[in-house]
This record gives C-alpha cells, sequence and structure tokens, in this order.
C-alpha cells in the first residue's frame, strides 16, 4: 500500500492548519504553518491570491485532510465510506465513529503512542493485544467491551514509556477506560460524534463521495 514518507509539515501546510500529525513535537516546534500560511511548492504563494474556492475544493479539502488526521489512503477511506452509507444512522457521523475505532486510533486515543502513525508502528509491529489475541492491522475495529493492551514485553518500550510521560497527551473520552499501569484499555461504549474532538465537516466528505 502506497504511503506518504515527505515532511508531514507540508500536509498541514496544504489544508492550512496544524493537523498534530508529528505528536508532541507539534506543540514544541515552531510551526511551519505559523510562519508560511500558504500552500507548500512553488505556487503556493500565487494560489493563496486565487479567486474564491469552489465548493468542490472545500470538499475535496475537507475529505483530504480527515484521510490525513487517520492515515489513511483513498481505497480504504472509500470502503470505510461505503460501510458507514450502509448503517443506520447518519453517513458522515458513522464515517468517523468508524474513523476512530480503528485500533491504531484507540492505541493513540489511550495515550500509548504520541502520534496516530506511532500508534499504527507499535500495532504492525505486533505490539498489542486485542481480548488476549495479538492484532497487527492497524484498520482492525475495536468493538463495545474489547479490552486492548499491550503485550507483556512491549509495555515498557521507549516509545510507549515517552507517550505516556508526555505533557501534550490527546484528550481523554469518555468512551474508552484506560489503566495506564497495567497499560491496558477497553472500549466502554461505542462512541458518539459529540463524544469525538474532531474539528472537521464530515457532511462535506458526504456531498462529495454523493456525486
Amino acid at each position: 500500500m502506497a504511503r506518504y514518507t515527505g515532511p508531514v509539515c507540508r500536509l498541514c501546510r496544504r489544508e492550512g492548519q496544524k493537523l498534530f500529525l508529528k505528536g508532541t513535537k507539534c506543540f514544541t516546534d515552531k510551526c511551519p504553518v505559523e510562519r508560511r500560511a500558504y500552500a507548500p511548492g512553488q505556487h503556493g504563494q500565487a494560489t493563496a491570491r486565487r479567486r474564491k474556492a469552489s465548493e468542490y475544493a472545500h470538499q475535496l479539502r475537507e475529505k483530504q485532510k480527515v484521510k490525513r488526521i487517520y492515515g489513511v489512503s483513498e481505497k480504504p477511506f472509500r470502503n470505510l465510506f461505503v460501510k458507514a452509507a450502509r448503517q443506520p444512522g447518519i453517513t458522515g457521523e458513522n464515517l468517523i465513529i468508524g474513523l476512530e475505532s480503528r485500533l491504531d486510533n484507540i492505541v493513540y486515543r489511550m495515550g500509548f503512542a504520541a502520534s496516530r502513525k506511532e500508534a499504527r508502528q507499535i500495532v504492525r509491529h505486533r505490539h498489542v493485544l486485542v481480548n488476549g489475541h495479538m492484532v497487527d492491522v492497524a484498520s482492525y475495529q475495536v468493538l463495545p467491551g474489547d479490552e486492548v493492551r499491550l503485550a507483556p514485553k512491549s509495555k515498557d518500550i521507549l516509545p510507549v514509556q515517552a507517550a505516556l510521560e508526555s505533557k501534550t497527551k490527546p484528550s481523554k473520552v469518555t468512551w474508552l477506560a484506560v489503566d495506564e499501569a497495567s497499560r491496558t484499555g477497553r472500549m466502554v461504549e461505542r462512541p458518539s460524534r459529540a463524544d469525538i474532538p474532531l474539528a472537521v465537516q464530515e457532511q462535506l466528505i458526504v456531498e462529495l463521495y454523493s456525486k
């Protein structure tokens, strides 16, 4: 699967806001978004002076922003949207809830990783158990009642220790119960959109895919 390996600050500049893709470094480093408030590339400044963006442009940028926040490529993102559209309820909210229920995001929300990218690496390196079974698929959907814990030999690896000791942890969510001492967490209930601290307009993504 193709993945972006370039500077993540470039992605933040393209979206015009901090996406906190570098974890704790986003709080300590001087952000390029603040120094150069225009899109990257040789035409970035010229683009900022162009006429007002179209409706399609707003929808596309919102989709790209959400994909980059969660580190998901186009095909799995589209598949998740199709699944969300088939579920009862509001499609946009179902999409965000599905993204939040990914195993890599759960590890990040529990505070065991400084960023979702780091959490994805921890999962892929087989450091995470779900209900006692090793799971190395970052997109694995965690369900209410599932227990997520770090493997016994992985509880004190450097990334986990650094994330737990950081003063800039992700905001806690009510739908997860975490025991940092045992490196264990559990999804208490399926989150609602109001429980997810994410400033995005998911309805624009629904409108984009519905065309």
